[in-house]
């Protein structure tokens, strides 16, 4: 694909850990990636890895609590690469605590991160999507919407409305062409997790091994297998697939 004809993808989160192997296989695959982050150390690093030989990554820096950058960003693929064609809403914090642990800062903080600012990109992706041929959107939720942990009551209850939000626009919007669908992994081997353990007073490079252990299929996931799967539904190969959320689990319950 060249010029006009090759696709845009966008990608929150894009500086984190599985953001940036979301944002590897799109480039790999022949996408224009229009990342988003908090992080402008982070983009800039992803854009001087990924341009190398030509401009494949633009990115947009921003708060997605803020609803207007939300909306920006979409706008920004439209302007920088003539169209948008894909949206990964990658980006979360995880907050650990009950709910006598978690503040009213924690639970605000959790869910216009995690699912009010997937609200309106997906509203502005829609709006576009819909006059022009259509598109893919793939949420980013958690198996532990499907079996919620413990100690971790806010960020349950919002992954579990992530997947439900991605399921009620699979059904309202495939008539348009547009694809959604929601991704929900179990642990995964990125910074989050490594800075996790360090908060919990555990060694980042040697608590791997008890979540591995515990994972039928003998390992956690890595960052690369969350962008396999993201790739995927958002790929031709997934063309009859729409208001699914999939496990990637290794077959680990969480339960």
């Amino acid at each position: 694909m060249t010029g006009i004809e090759k696709k845009t993808a966008v990608i929150t989160g894009a500086a984190g850990g599985i953001g940036q192997a979301i944002s590897r296989q799109f480039v790999a695959k022949g996408f224009r990636v229009v990342a988003g982050d908090t992080e402008q150390a982070g983009l800039d690093k992803l854009e001087a890895e990924l341009n190398r030989t030509r401009q494949n990554v633009w990115s947009k820096a921003g708060d997605l609590r803020n609803n207007g950058y939300c909306e920006d960003l979409i706008e920004y693929s439209v302007q920088a690469t003539g169209r948008l064609d894909v949206l990964v809403n990658n980006a979360g914090i995880i907050t650990p605590g009950d709910i006598l642990q978690a503040t009213d800062d924690d639970w605000e903080r959790t869910f216009e991160i995690n699912l009010t600012s997937i609200s309106h990109t997906c509203r502005k992706a829609i709006s576009h999507m819909k006059g022009h041929g259509g598109g893919a959107i793939v949420n980013v939720a958690s198996c532990w919407e499907l079996y919620p942990g413990t100690g971790h009551a806010a960020h349950c209850l919002g992954k579990a409305a992530v997947a439900a939000f991605s399921r009620c626009l699979g059904r309202d919007h495939a008539g348009d062409g547009i694809r959604v669908n929601a991704v929900c992994p179990n642990e995964v081997s990125a910074p989050m997790l490594r800075t996790g353990f360090a908060r919990r007073g555990f060694n980042p490079g040697t608590a791997i091994a008890e979540p591995n252990n515990t994972v039928p299929l003998g390992r956690i996931a890595e960052p690369e297998d969350i962008a396999d799967v993201v790739f995927f539904l958002c790929s031709d190969a997934a063309r009859s697939i729409a208001r699914s959320a999939v496990e990637v689990n290794g077959a680990k319950p969480v339960y």
